[in-house]
């Protein structure tokens, strides 16, 4: 009779057993392979034990969460009759659901690592909106990986719906007394595994920062973790304070505005603390117009006067012309951020670009807003789709005066997943750029051919440049094609009155066993224009810095709230500062030091040299300056001090 009572319980409990057992197998398997793919990294840091023991907890977690609408349902479904049947239903379904999302996202994780260097996180969810652009992208460079997902997802469907079917009739029926007697148990089981702690706090995310190495930290995660626990931190974005620690508003000000090298009594606007008046270093009979190109994904490694590959002739020889950046750093791994900083000056933060975040309904602060009151014309040119990221959006709200995208070439030589190619694209802006005659004009061109999955037009490369790489061909292809726009522009009407800026937007898939990847963040930067001496810049600098020095260098003075640096005005013996942002992990680099914020950790400090991070002793005003920058631009844009209308009161 015990023996019957035995068997029956563990029929009741069956529901519980199988969704822990199926969810924890897949997760083991699917962490077994990947890391044996990145063996090397895993066995690097000591610690290949810790990455399954961490992840058997991170998955307990995740699973407990899992088990609570299974736990509710469970109590009706003994009930018998039409009640019981529901509940039997929506467990079966709920079974299904989690089976076919738990391998989808480990399915994806592989091409997701390989891009980004992490498992799926925030970008995972934000690129579902643009799928056509990104699912073209991926059936171009992962065909085969993303016929055997479907084909492992469809397995995985249909045999949770079979062996669903199993052991729910398996389970006893009208027992609802015994289901009310192991409720109180099992539910604390839930709780307890849902916390996997006995503390105060429970366990999240930063429980699987064991090592330096943010790849071999995620591989201790799942992705269906790792995906709603971004989802999750999506409130933090009013409040980066969460992530990094408090200071008072007070402090954060004073460091920020301290840091730029102003004096105190240069912020005379408390509504817009950060609005300054800034002269221009390079006096004009009258201001010139401003071209910055935007280059995809061009990161040092690929142009060989920073140390890279030569794959950029057309670029090198362009630096012997202008103000050439030795040590310019990116603030983020996407093109949103290149975007912000080189437009807006805006430094990086936890949380969305600005391009992204939600109008507030007012101006935000931008160079095309602040050459608008100046009587410029804006006009930002793309190859490809303007809506992605919400370039358009951003752009016509806020003082640009056309866009140019893909539709709006009738005519075109190439035409890839990411749009016309970059010839289509310069000629185009050459074009633009004519048409304005003596208006004064500033054009921002947003290139991507060098963009996954690298298709350009055939017969632009010599032979002997081709390569069975086919990202270093699209490399190639791309300063080809900037090669010949400043031939075109050289020969134009407003070569002489145009300030020209060459940056990349980040670096191409910027990953590392480091907590920050520094040097996936060195970027080329180059300024040409009328006056411009030929000269290199070897003192760090920031995406955010290029604003300023434009306005400078362009002749124009007048109050802005940007923090960066006009580094014309820079004393020889400066080192330079960069603010970094690799996922939630924030880097402040004064010089060769680097203090790095991580979320729930205490600030780190390094040494930076010969491409390394060496662990040093904290410096804790820097660790300080740093938590300032880091909380400054959310508590910028939720209090409105970016805002054109304070420059009224500037």
């Amino acid at each position: 009779m015990k023996r019957l009572q035995f068997k029956d319980t563990e029929k009741l409990l069956s529901p519980f057993v199988w969704i822990i057992f199926s969810t924890l197998v897949i997760f083991l398997t699917f962490r077994g392979g990947l890391v044996a793919w990145y063996w090397p990294r895993v066995v690097a840091t000591d610690e290949p034990s810790r990455v399954f023991l961490t992840g058997l907890r991170m998955d307990i977690q995740l699973i407990s969460y899992l088990l609570v609408p299974v736990l509710l349902l469970w109590l009706p479904s003994g009930m018998g009759l039409r009640p019981g049947r529901w509940a039997m239903l929506l467990m079966r379904g709920w079974y299904c659901l989690v089976m076919v999302v738990v391998v989808f996202m480990e399915v994806a994780t592989p091409a997701f690592l390989s891009e980004y260097g992490v498992r799926p996180n925030r970008l995972f969810f934000e690129y579902l909106l643009y799928y056509p652009e990104v699912f073209g992208m991926l059936w171009a460079e992962y065909r085969t990986l993303l016929l055997l997902g479907v084909l492992l997802i469809s397995v995985a469907g249909l045999a949770a719906w079979r062996f669903s079917s199993r052991f729910l009739q398996a389970c006893p029926q009208n027992s609802l007394l015994r289901r009310l007697l192991l409720f109180p148990l099992i539910a604390a089981l839930v709780v307890l595994g849902a916390r996997s702690s006995l503390g105060h706090r429970p366990a999240n995310i930063s429980c699987a920062a064991f090592t330096n190495d943010p790849l071999v930290n995620d591989l201790a995660l799942n992705s269906t973790y790792s995906l709603l626990y971004a989802i999750y931190q999506l409130k933090d974005e009013k409040d980066s304070s969460r992530l990094y620690g408090r200071l008072p508003e007070k402090e954060i000000l004073r460091l920020v505005t301290s840091a730029t090298g102003y004096p105190e009594n240069a912020f005379t606007n408390p509504a817009g603390p950060t609005w300054h008046y800034q002269p221009a270093s390079v006096e004009r009979k009258s201001p010139l117009n401003l071209v910055i190109i935007l280059e995809e994904s061009l990161g040092a490694q690929f142009v060989e006067n920073l140390e890279g590959l030569p794959l950029t002739p057309e670029l090198t020889q362009l630096s012997r012309e202008g103000l050439w950046f030795e040590e310019l750093y990116a603030t983020g791994t996407r093109s949103v951020r290149g975007i912000e900083a080189v437009l807006t000056g805006y430094p990086p933060s936890s949380g969305r670009s600005i391009v992204k975040l939600a109008s507030r309904g007012e101006t935000f602060y931008n160079l095309a807003a602040h050459l608008k009151s100046l009587g410029y014309q804006s006009l930002f040119v793309y190859g490809g789709e303007s809506h992605f990221d919400n370039m358009r959006g951003f752009f016509m709200a806020n003082g640009f005066d056309r866009v140019v995208d893909e539709k709006d070439y009738d005519q075109y030589t190439f035409k890839g997943t990411w749009g016309v190619c970059d010839e289509d694209l310069f000629n185009r802006a050459h074009r633009e750029f004519e048409a304005y005659g003596n208006q004064p004009f500033f054009g921002l061109v947003f290139t991507s051919s060098y963009h996954s999955p690298f298709e350009f037009p055939s017969g632009r490369l010599k032979k002997e440049e081709l390569s069975d790489n086919p990202e270093h061909n699209a490399v190639r292809y791309a300063d080809y094609a900037l090669g010949r726009f400043f031939e075109q522009a050289r020969r134009s009407s407003y070569w002489n009155n145009t300030l020209f800026l060459v940056v990349a937007d980040h670096d191409n898939r910027v990953r590392g066993a480091e907590l920050v990847p520094i040097s996936h963040f060195h970027i080329p930067g180059l300024i040409i224009g009328p006056g411009i001496r030929p000269a290199v810049h070897k003192a760090v600098v920031s995406q955010i810095d290029l604003p300023p020095t434009l306005l400078s260098l362009m002749g124009i003075s007048g109050s802005h709230p940007m923090i960066g640096r006009d580094i014309t005005r820079l004393q020889a013996d400066e080192q330079g500062r960069a603010i970094m942002q690799y996922n939630q992990n924030m880097a402040y680099r004064i010089g060769d030091q680097i203090t790095i914020l991580q979320p729930g950790q205490a600030p780190r400090q390094f040494s930076y040299l010969d491409g390394a991070l060496f662990p040093a002793s904290q410096d804790p005003s820097m660790a300080k300056e740093a938590l300032a920058h880091a909380l400054w631009p959310m508590q910028a844009y939720h209090e409105g001090y970016y805002l054109m209308r304070h420059s009224r009161g500037s």
